[in-house]
């Protein structure tokens, strides 16, 4: 199952004869919240699901964006109308991270046909909706612990064992600056991998070959594991999004560097250099 679908294969599925459930997940950070955007305008059928409130629990120790409650989030995804064994899309605006978190906990939860629609509501083509539907109510039960999770003890012995990216832009990698957490840096070991260069200028990601040369360059060839962390658990996901499109399994600290930093004993590199 590809992680990922066109425009146009959606299209002609949604008038299939299992048509996926139409997630939007529409979100900015520090921007404005997606629900009016969502109200104004949507592919046909989308269910909005709000990200901070509803695929991320309460901020805190654990970070900005820390998991949300297996049994919240069913409830949430029964309510979008999502079942066991129903096909699932999911979209964003364009740039692919919040859609690519509602993926990451869909997976990671246990369901299995779950894909985001390849660079977002820009991609499609066809008419918008402003009435939000009432789907029936879907049967989908969390089951944690499909896909690799790490903590902050993970994420430090993992960056020395095997291969850590860093989905964050370089300049916050290298401690140059720091808008949101505490600090700014990197975990020691970690390898600067922006996920804003797994993708194309429209958003949408680069080919699986193009994207499987970019990890091997940093290592992931040669790395018995390979994890993914970024600023709070978001972006992140669209990291591990891009390697599975990739043909690679990795894992997400989902704390990040919002539970990481604020962390005093914790260590901080700096610099362009993983140590």
């Amino acid at each position: 199952m590809k992680p990922i679908i066109t425009a146009s294969e959606y299209a002609s599925e949604s008038t299939g004869p299992r048509p996926p459930v139409l997630l939007d997940v529409r979100w900015q950070l520090g921007g404005p919240h997606g629900r009016p955007d969502y109200e104004a305008g949507h592919i046909p059928g989308a269910v909005f699901v709000d990200l901070d409130a509803e695929l991320a629990g309460p901020a805190g120790a654990g970070g900005r964006h820390p998991l949300p409650d297996p049994e919240e989030f069913g409830a949430v995804m029964r309510r979008a109308g999502v079942s066991r064994d129903t096909p699932v899309v999911v979209y964003d605006g364009g740039q692919g991270w919040a859609a690519a978190r509602a993926w990451w906990l869909l997976r990671w939860t246990g369901h299995e046909d779950v894909r985001v629609l390849d660079g977002g509501l820009a991609a499609w083509k066809g008419d918008l909706q402003k009435e939000a539907p009432i789907p029936a109510e879907g049967d989908f039960r969390p089951v944690p612990g499909a896909l690799p999770l790490l903590d902050a003890d993970g994420a430090a012995a993992l960056a020395r064992t095997g291969l850590l990216l860093d989905a964050r832009a370089a300049e916050r990698y290298r401690g140059d600056v720091e808008p949101i957490d505490r600090v700014g840096g990197h975990i020691p070991g970690a390898v600067s991998a922006p996920t804003s260069e797994n993708v194309r200028d429209d958003g949408r990601f680069l080919p699986a070959r193009s994207l499987a040369a970019r990890f091997e360059g940093l290592g992931a060839d040669r790395a018995p594991e390979v994890g993914v962390y970024c600023g709070s658990g978001v972006s992140g996901a669209h990291e591990v999004l891009a390697l599975a499109v990739a043909g690679i399994t990795a894992a997400l600290y989902a704390g990040s560097w919002s539970e990481w930093s604020a962390d005093e004993s914790r260590p901080v590199a700096t610099g362009p250099d993983p140590q």
